[in-house]
């Protein structure tokens, strides 16, 4: 449904979900300061989703596990994480409010920061509208993390030293 060439070619995607299959793809990138590391670090944090992750009211899990959920914008969804290689690369399938999606996210050591490229594959019971709707949807939540990333990637996540 979508050029597979405009996804990056480090991008592990499940069956089903790599851009050919999608009813909706976005990819996006930006640089971020710091290491990989610290990037993976936020990205993984699920516990402080909530704090940082544009539209993320709740998150069952303290840490990421497997599973868990999340309620982002209204919706309960359920995350199943398909790939953890720290601090390489991460990425989740949620499921939910008729949405089927997979977020990968690939974060590469540059001069000066991280790379991070993230790319969405979107599938709904309803292609057609959703087709129309969500590659607004999506770029608008990949800019929105990235944002996000890049602000909190800035200072090294604090340690609490008096445990």
């Amino acid at each position: 449904m979508y050029d597979t060439s405009d996804s990056h070619p480090d991008i592990h995607w499940p069956s089903g979900f790599s851009p050919a299959d999608a009813h909706s793809f976005h990819r996006a990138q930006a640089v971020v300061p710091g290491p990989p590391q610290r990037a993976f670090t936020l990205l993984t944090d699920v516990a402080s989703w909530p704090s940082w992750v544009p539209g993320c009211e709740e998150v069952s899990a303290v840490t990421l596990t497997q599973t868990f959920e999340v309620f982002w914008a209204g919706h309960r969804f359920e995350v199943f994480v398909g790939e953890s290689v720290p601090p390489r690369r991460i990425g989740w399938l949620g499921i939910g409010g008729g949405v089927t999606l997979y977020q990968a996210w690939l974060l590469t050591e540059i001069e000066g920061g991280t790379e991070v490229v993230v790319e969405n594959a979107v599938r709904a019971d309803v292609p057609k509208a959703l087709d129309t709707l969500s590659r607004a949807w999506a770029e608008q939540l990949n800019e929105l993390w990235l944002a996000q990333l890049g602000k909190l990637s800035e200072q090294p996540p604090s340690r609490d030293t008096t445990a």
